[in-house]
Formats: structure tokens, C-alpha cells, sequence
């Protein structure tokens, strides 16, 4: 399955692509440069009133991805695990995104609630039943998270910055998204709190 294959040379580290990238610095320094690129595009494109479906993020996915991987844009069709954790199995995934779209994003988007504390409630829903799912092969936490950004533009807040997540409250970031399971949303709700007072201020300062 093309999914399972690496590059020769690349010790398993490297899936298999386009351009032939071996090593994982190069594949991450590519991927990252695509992602704002799409960032860029998608924030230029941007419609306030828009309510986001389960085709906006296999499109997005694609966009991103496309140039690199055989599979971007398509649902993935291996099991993934993170830690011990193991994600939803592959041949539930387009029932449980349809199930997103109509219980999730339908309710939760566009993201133009009048209370701090509505958008709040509807990006750390949003955030954890996708990243529950993990849709794809590759690049779910960052899809999720550019997700997060387009909704919080339409709340008009600013571009959202994960950074302080990404290190020493990696663990935070991720117990907030375990305790989802169990539909209980305070803790990404107070990952949201801490993302966006620091997004303010980074956008103030």
C-alpha cells in the first residue's frame, strides 16, 4: 500500500514522494513552507459566513499535501497510533467525517459567535473530534490547527499561534485531546484560552 511505503535510504523515517526527499529535515522544511503557503492562500480566501464540510478538509489536505504525496487529499487507509493511543480505523472514517460535518462543523461553523466564551467552546470541539478521527496519513494536528485559525478569523480574532504548545506543554496539548474521548472538552477549552490570550498579544505587541 502506497500509504506503507518509505523512501529508500531514509531508515523509515520518510514517507514516499514526489521530489525523492530522503531525510526528515528536508521533508519537514518542505512540508512547512507548503503549509504557509496554504495558510497564506486560505486566509486571502477566507469567507466569514462560511460553513466548513468534510470536502473543504480532504481539499485542504490536498492543496497542502498534494505536491508530495500520492495520498493527499484522500482519507487514509492504515491504522495510525500515537504513543498508545490508536486512532479511529480506517474503514469508519468517512462515516464518522460525514458524522463531523453534520453534528460538528455544522453547528460549530461559521464561527461567528458574539461570546468569547462560544468561540472558545466551538474551536476546542472542533479541534479534538478531528484530531480524534485523524483523517489522514499525515498531517491531522496541522490540519486541525489551520482549521482552528480559518474559524477564529471569522470570530475576528488573529491568526492563531500554537508555538507555545509545541514544546514544554506538548503533554497538555495532547492529555486535552485524550480527555475528548470522553466528550470532555474543558481542557483543549483551556488550551484554546491560553492560545488565543497569547495570539492577542503577540498581534497587539
Amino acid at each position: 500500500m502506497v500509504e506503507d511505503q518509505y523512501m529508500p535510504g531514509s531508515d523509515g523515517l520518510v514517507l514516499k514522494n514526489f521530489l525523492n526527499i530522503a531525510t526528515k529535515d528536508e521533508i519537514d522544511r518542505v512540508e512547512t513552507e507548503l503549509l504557509f503557503e496554504l495558510t497564506d492562500q486560505l486566509m486571502d480566501e477566507l469567507d466569514s459566513s462560511r460553513e466548513f464540510s468534510a470536502t473543504d478538509i480532504l481539499e485542504m489536505h490536498c492543496r497542502w499535501l498534494g505536491s508530495l504525496y500520492q495520498w493527499a487529499g484522500s482519507y487514509r487507509q492504515v491504522m495510525v497510533s500515537k504513543g498508545n493511543f490508536m486512532f479511529a480505523a480506517p474503514a469508519h472514517i468517512p462515516q464518522l467525517m460525514t458524522d463531523f460535518e453534520r453534528e460538528i462543523l455544522q453547528k460549530y461553523t461559521p464561527c461567528s459567535f458574539e461570546a468569547k466564551e462560544q468561540v472558545i467552546t466551538a474551536l476546542a470541539i472542533v479541534h479534538t473530534e478531528l484530531l480524534l478521527i485523524h483523517p489522514f496519513r499525515e498531517g491531522n494536528g496541522r490540519l486541525s490547527r489551520l482549521l482552528a485559525t480559518l474559524m477564529a478569523l471569522q470570530a475576528e480574532l488573529p491568526p492563531l499561534d500554537f508555538s507555545i504548545f509545541a514544546k514544554e506543554r506538548r503533554e497538555e496539548y495532547f492529555l486535552a485531546v485524550r480527555y475528548g474521548l470522553e466528550r470532555n472538552y474543558t481542557p483543549m477549552e483551556e488550551v484554546f484560552k491560553t492560545v488565543i490570550e497569547h495570539s492577542l498579544k503577540a498581534y497587539e505587541g
